[in-house]
């Protein structure tokens, strides 16, 4: 098995996803998988990996050429600020490990110079405009009160290489049991 019980002792890490429970009232994480990159006593944060924008990284950084890939809404934490994660842990100085074959952001000079020389893929990358943070102690009480499910140790297949359209039911289907009835819910009941 890949994912605990939400319990009240569980604390999600760094590598985890966390899935919108199928009801969730939060209009910006509706039906959301957020990729944790961050959970210790200050805090949490982490990305949307599944919430789309009419943008382009080419919008926004100049010097991109043919690396195109279509930005994600992080969060709604700092919407005027990039973030990016990728699998070239082995190349870009200065990244974060996240999980299995994850990191977290980088030298970005760096970056701009690899896209520039067709030295990386763009499929490898994510973008994110903005963020999702917790203070010290919430994302834990929101766990508690179910408004989460906790999927354990994600990898970088599922991030890069699962659509993203799919990403919330095909993650609780993975996960079984109850969560792949979850998968199932309709987005509002009464249309059922």
């Amino acid at each position: 098995m890949n994912y605990f019980e939400t319990k009240n002792n569980v604390f999600p890490e760094k590598g985890d996803l966390l899935l919108s429970e199928p009801f969730l009232p939060d209009p910006n994480f509706e039906r959301s998988v957020i990729l944790l990159c961050e959970h210790n006593d200050q805090g949490a944060f982490g990305f949307v990996l599944n919430k789309t924008t009419q943008l382009s990284i080419s919008d926004v950084i100049e010097g991109c050429g043919e690396f195109n890939e279509q930005l994600f809404m992080g969060g709604p934490v700092q919407q005027d600020t990039l973030h990016f994660i990728h699998r070239y842990g082995k190349v870009l100085e200065d990244c974060t490990p996240v999980g299995d074959g994850l990191y977290w952001g980088g030298d970005f000079d760096q970056l701009v110079s690899l896209i520039g020389t067709g030295s990386v893929s763009h499929a490898d990358f994510r973008f994110f405009l903005g963020y999702s943070g917790w203070e010290s102690g919430q994302l834990m009480h929101e766990i508690e009160e179910k408004s989460w499910i906790v999927y354990k140790g994600a990898n970088a297949r599922q991030i890069f290489e699962w659509d993203y359209d799919s990403l919330w039911r095909d993650v609780l289907r993975d996960m079984g049991g109850r969560y792949r009835m979850f998968s199932n819910y309709p987005t509002d009941p009464r249309l059922n």
